[in-house]
């Protein structure tokens, strides 16, 4: 079955799928996997389609669609409960869920698009805290090894919104994800000074589940982060860039900085695109920059995936030719031509 792919994705653009499924089961994901790679297929798992941009002529193959769930069930407030969800649940409701049994952990992470199996591939973060804080196992099906495999916390590789499943995208099918979470009414530390500022605490401090959640909601909706059919704004895949991580000697004069690990430091991107003379607002053809967020790139109504991928070459161009410094895409492309 042919499918056009932009209704989709979140940024509404995309051509046709030559073969479009849905697996609402591990089984049949794994059958329709296997037997593409045995046709020598190209393969698209798609999740939320929140974090890839398809090329206007479409995906020329197989595009596989998760649809496993899972509900969380009892967790023992003491040692910290084991939850495994499968891959298709939409990520913010189970958010949602966590925060309304008293299930802390993911409460900082609230309002990010997608599903729990796509979560892991960039290791998604935000305000402060990383998903792979909370992992215990990753259960996934080896295309080349040809069997279940899981992958504890330290076996997956987790860096800055990058994983093993991220390095090697054409091998591992996430079924499902488990989580080790205690259940509690305070968050996890507030690590992030905006969000601490909106709750109105110090940082390091612990708010209300809830309360976190809502001010996580308010923050993002004010970027234009969070999806709304009423607002066009937000027909994006929220940040397209990383925060650079570069050596010390790197750091332009005046730039939003933190140090890392091993004596680096990540830069904001946001400030490099604004001084490298990209705005909120910008358009190039019909995609622009979000009127909110300048690392967000969207469709405000009629832009091509050619337009989007275009204004994403110019923000990366403004960058390397300012500071020296390479913006590196959060976002997968798809479908166009290298």
């Amino acid at each position: 079955m042919s499918v056009n792919l932009s209704s989709h994705t979140t940024f509404k653009v995309g051509g046709p799928a030559s073969e479009f499924f849905i697996a609402t089961d591990e089984r049949e994901a794994i059958r329709l996997v296997s037997e593409a790679d045995e046709k020598k297929i190209p393969v698209l798992i798609l999740g939320g389609g929140s974090n890839i941009l398809v090329a206007d002529r479409g995906f020329s193959g197989r595009v596989i669609k998760m649809a496993m769930t899972g509900d969380i069930r009892a967790v023992d407030s003491c040692s910290g409960g084991m939850i495994t969800i499968g891959a298709g649940r939409d990520w913010d409701d189970f958010v949602a869920e966590c925060v309304s049994k008293g299930i802390v952990g993911v409460e900082s992470l609230s309002g990010i698009p997608g599903t729990v199996g796509a979560a892991p591939i960039q290791n998604i973060g935000a305000y402060g805290h990383d998903l792979s804080e909370v992992i215990a196992r990753v259960r996934t099906f080896d295309r080349v090894a040809k069997e279940i495999t899981s992958f504890s916390q330290s076996e997956s590789g987790f860096t800055y919104r990058s994983s093993r499943f991220k390095e090697s995208p054409d091998r591992y099918l996430i079924l499902d994800v488990t989580f080790q979470m205690k259940q509690g009414e305070l968050s996890l530390p507030i690590l992030y000074p905006e969000l601490a500022e909106a709750i109105d605490i110090e940082e390091e401090r612990r708010a209300p589940l809830g309360i976190v959640r809502e001010a996580v909601l308010a923050i993002r909706s004010r970027k234009g982060m969070v999806l709304d059919a009423r607002d066009p704004d937000t027909n994006s895949a929220g940040s397209f860039f990383m925060n650079p991580i570069v050596d010390p000697s790197q750091v332009p004069d005046g730039a939003t900085s933190w140090p890392v690990e091993n004596g680096r430091v990540k830069i904001s991107a946001a400030w490099l695109l604004e001084n490298a003379g990209i705005s909120k607002g910008m358009k190039l053809g019909n995609a622009a920059i979000s009127l909110k967020h300048v690392l967000a790139l969207t469709n405000p109504g009629s832009a091509s995936a050619s337009e989007i991928k275009a204004l994403a070459d110019l923000c990366q161009r403004k960058v390397r030719e300012n500071y020296g410094i390479e913006l590196e895409r959060e976002v997968r492309l798809l479908g166009f031509a290298q």
